[in-house]
């Protein structure tokens, strides 16, 4: 799964506000694969089936909220995919990822109107990405086995059902991760992937709030 190309259409999305971030029109599916798609059910919350298949959701912050340092959200898997090694290229479902897109704040106010080529190759985007899947244990940080220096998987639920709250440390987990200071918060990303086990994911993610 390829995320960084996709997730630079985050940058230029409609944008989510701090506090509550409902699931609404601000939000849009990008394809990873040409053939392989999830079904999103955008509202308050989003309702999510992925049946051998991977996409992801996303949307942008505005520049008035690049400084979010925290946040919050539910989610829910009803049917889950096996467990999986998220260090492996190829061979890492999980049932949902949820992505946290970050610039340093001097490259995220000169690429505001960047068009999408010139945010693909950016080198300085880092992404956190919290995931339920796999078998590894909690907040374990993984490197992403396609962005390798740029972003990270926090192991946050391991594979199977069930319904939780969760509340990160953004700053802290960016710090963890990358060692440094996390920068703007730009873009926020909701993904499930199936498409390695050939299963079938049942999942929602709601009250999401950036703090």
């Amino acid at each position: 799964m390829r995320i960084l190309p996709a997730l630079a259409f985050a940058l230029l999305a409609p944008a989510a506000s701090a506090g509550p971030v409902p699931f609404d029109s601000g939000w849009a599916e990008q394809r990873l694969q040409l053939f392989s798609s999830n079904d999103y059910a955008f509202g308050t919350n989003l309702g999510i089936v992925s049946e051998g298949a991977v996409s992801l959701a996303w949307t942008r912050v505005p520049a008035s909220d690049w400084g979010t340092t925290g946040a919050s959200w539910s989610w829910q898997v009803d049917q889950s995919v096996p467990a999986t090694d998220l260090r492996l290229k190829g061979g890492d479902d999980r049932n949902i990822s949820i992505y946290f897109v970050f610039l340093p704040q001097a490259e995220a106010e000169a690429l505001a109107g960047a068009n999408i080529r010139r945010l693909m190759g950016n080198e300085s985007v880092r992404i956190l990405q919290y995931a339920w899947g796999g078998n590894h244990g909690r907040g374990e940080i993984l490197a992403s086995p396609y962005a390798p220096g740029q972003g990270v998987t926090v192991a946050l639920r391991q594979a199977g059902t069930g319904a939780f709250e969760e509340r990160v440390d953004l700053a802290a987990d960016f710090r963890a991760a990358f060692g440094l200071e996390p920068g703007a918060l730009v873009g926020l990303a909701v993904s499930a992937d199936s498409d390695d086990t050939n299963s079938v994911i049942r999942a929602s993610v709601m009250s999401m709030v950036l703090r």
